[in-house]
């Protein structure tokens, strides 16, 4: 507890001590904080950062974004907290990175519908209630959508008879979001955010590791998996999310600049996600990295479990919203 409250109070000063001043001419303006879950060189903060640039170009002399790093700033895991807690305004996160504060977030991950379809049918309102009432957030947009995610591999997988894959052989570097999956299906698993992955490829303390195509150059990962396994499982669930006072706090025109570009970057980045996969996956083909293929019989039911476990830990966790959220995201 005292170790979370001495981070806590040094990531408030050392907010406070970058913070811009704001000149009489523009004292209205409102400045927000926010950090992002990945390096600044992956594609993922990109992404986000493009968000940031449009805001900032809207919304001179009444709403900026100051980014004040990734996860240097504050741990992945522990984003959406501080975000709760009112240290950072803004945090562009997956929503599988803070289960622990909005389980039914793992919908975005298993639905199978676009971000569009939620949106137009009542889930995206369903869900945005859920993490004002328990993550004390506000949802903006669910961007760089529609990517999954796959297992790429140190050495070729050993297969089986019936075209699956040995889970048995592998350790596999996993992000919560995943791990119950990788389990069930007989793996080793060790949870590390991605700033830990390159270092536990090199060492041998993983063989394998479970990320998107998207972004995963960027890291260096590629060096040592040279193996894709097909097909994707899930698919991408990051978030772009406000402290829920700080947005109720915001002047009207404030909240109309975000939510514009919210809901275009939003479109833009699952198009430019959706591109930027094909041709990323290309390169790392390109390079030396094998595709290894599921069969048929072994694919099916990979996915069938893959789409089974988000479900189970989400009722397991909290049952109140299932049902409504299966008619409206499943």
């Amino acid at each position: 507890m005292r170790g979370k409250l001495l981070w806590a109070l040094a990531l408030g000063f050392a907010i406070a001590a970058a913070a811009p001043a704001l000149s009489p001419a523009r004292a209205d303006e409102v400045v927000l904080n926010a950090v992002h879950f990945t390096p600044a060189q992956n594609a993922y903060a990109q992404s986000f950062l493009k968000f940031v640039e449009k805001v900032n170009e809207r919304g001179k002399g009444i709403v900026q974004i100051k980014v004040r790093g990734g996860p240097e700033v504050v741990p992945p895991l522990q984003q959406g907290e501080a975000q709760k807690n009112g240290l950072i305004d803004m945090i562009n996160t997956p929503a599988g990175l803070y289960l622990e504060l909005a389980p039914e977030g793992e919908v975005f991950s298993a639905t199978g519908k676009s971000v569009s379809d939620v949106r137009e049918n009542g889930g995206w309102e369903l869900i945005s209630k859920i993490y004002a009432e328990k993550a004390n957030a506000h949802l903006l947009a669910h961007v760089d959508a529609g990517a999954g995610f796959h297992v790429f591999t140190v050495k070729e997988p050993a297969k089986t008879d019936n075209g699956g894959i040995d889970w048995s052989a592998l350790t596999i570097r996993s992000a919560p979001l995943y791990r119950d999956f990788l389990e069930a299906l007989g793996a080793t698993v060790i949870v590390q955010s991605p700033g830990e992955i390159y270092t536990s490829l090199e060492r041998g303390v993983v063989n394998a590791n479970a990320y998107t195509v998207f972004g995963y150059k960027s890291f260096g990962w590629d060096k040592f998996t040279k193996y894709r396994i097909d097909p994707s499982f899930f698919v991408t669930d990051v978030l772009v999310s406000m402290n829920q006072k700080k947005w109720e706090s915001l002047s009207p025109e404030a909240q109309k600049i975000l939510t514009d570009v919210a809901l275009e970057h939003e479109l833009e980045s699952a198009t430019a996600n959706a591109e930027a996969t094909v041709t990323q996956g290309q390169q790392m083909i390109d390079e030396g990295q094998t595709v290894v293929t599921l069969g048929e019989t072994a694919a099916a039911d990979f996915l069938a479990k893959a789409a089974e476990a988000s479900w189970k830990r989400m009722n397991e966790r909290d049952p109140t919203h299932i049902e409504a959220l299966r008619a409206l995201f499943q």
